[in-house]
């Protein structure tokens, strides 16, 4: 980047208050292939259908909420913002699918992507579009595996969560411990990592079992983590398949400890486990709208305009928009590479889960872990 560029950037910067609060132009223009002007299209891929589709509506409403008030402040540089949200039902087919459709519809940014096994088959369909991806909640480090400069995450990675879970398994005094995954990327990902931060901490690892997502039968496993006399299980799934697998596990028998991962943390769960047998579960999990010092105001203003709760990744997907808005303000432009520059030179952009700054593999350099446990209905910060 060019020193002329960055005295630009950096002016741009400094005026970002004063430029998502202006007003000018026709803010209801869409976009005819302008880099600054018309409107800024921002597409989304989010879970409707499927297993996990009890996520999407949290993604969808989050990052409106997050367009609906940049743009009440006269959007950016005078650009008002729009939303389109394709779903990916945490399935590869139906993203890639999803992703060409918000190619065709021309958004500029996608700040998309639960499932990292459906967002991975995007990246490349994003970057020959010249498309920058802000992704809120995938986090598998096979994300970044291919190096794709378009590719930013803003959830915490993989390795950043087998250190927090580790970290918490030893200080339960946990000496052997299962580890369960359901053979996606997200999953295994995570559970290969927990296996050797484990290691590194001489914590015994007695079982290792995979299961296949959406079968309702998980007695093999279960079974075998019983003979393993495992006093701790670590599932890295999705909230469908660990609830059942809670079940199982309390029904025939188990009284150890059960830690799930943040694909898991929903209200679902607890359903399907049934109330009793998920109270005391373990979870580990970045910043809900619940668990964040300050958040009810938060909550309160998402309550307001969608007449429910906020749920997991709510304030990811709205984070997801408010980093496009200051990197298209920043950049003065909607050029993908632009933009991508712009993300690149974040440095302590405020988020929920506080400030922002990439890696050189544009993974958040802080990725804060927090431990939940289920009380009643819900999970809550483990004090």
């Amino acid at each position: 980047m060019t020193i002329v560029r960055r005295a630009v950037m950096a002016t741009t910067a400094m005026t970002l208050g004063l430029s998502l609060a202006a007003c000018g132009g026709d803010l209801t223009q869409e976009s005819s292939g302008s880099d600054s002007s018309g409107t800024i299209k921002l597409g989304m891929l989010t879970p409707l259908s499927g297993s996990s589709a009890a996520i999407g509506p949290y993604m969808r409403d989050g990052a409106q909420l997050a367009v609906d008030e940049i743009n009440a402040k006269g959007g950016v540089d005078g650009r008002k913002l729009s939303l389109t949200v394709e779903d990916e039902a945490c399935d590869p087919k139906t993203a890639a699918a999803g992703a060409a459709k918000l190619v065709s519809a021309g958004v500029r940014i996608s700040v998309g992507g639960y499932c990292s096994s459906a967002t991975l088959p995007t990246l490349g369909i994003f970057d020959k579009a010249h498309i920058p991806m802000i992704v809120p909640a995938a986090n598998s480090a096979d994300l970044l595996a291919e190096q794709r400069r378009n590719v930013f995450l803003i959830n915490g990675t993989g390795i950043q969560q087998a250190q927090a879970a580790s970290k918490f398994i030893k200080a339960e005094g946990s000496g052997r411990v299962a580890l369960v995954d359901d053979n996606t990327s997200y999953s295994t990902d995570i559970t290969k990592r927990t296996r050797d931060e484990l290691g590194l901490l001489g914590i015994k690892v007695v079982t290792h079992q995979s299961v296949t997502a959406g079968e309702s039968d998980y007695s093999g496993a279960v079974n075998t983590v019983l003979n393993s006399t495992a006093d701790f299980v670590y599932w890295t799934g999705y909230y469908q398949e660990g609830g059942l697998l809670i079940k199982q596990l309390r029904a025939a028998g188990y009284q150890g400890k059960i830690m799930v991962a943040d694909g898991s943390v929903d209200g679902k769960l607890i359903e399907i486990a049934g109330k009793s047998n998920a109270q005391g579960v373990f979870a580990t999990m970045t910043q809900t709208p619940q668990t964040i010092p300050g958040g009810q105001a938060w909550i309160a203003k998402y309550k307001k305009k969608f007449g429910s709760d906020p749920g997991p990744y709510s304030t990811q997907a709205y984070d997801a928009v408010r980093v496009a808005a200051e990197a298209v303000a920043v950049a003065g432009s909607t050029d993908g590479q632009a933009v991508i520059e712009a993300l690149e030179q974040i440095d302590g952009f405020k988020i929920f889960s506080g400030p922002l700054n990439f890696t050189i593999q544009h993974a958040l350099k802080v990725g804060g872990f927090d431990i939940l446990v289920v009380k009643g209905d819900d999970f809550a910060l483990n004090r």
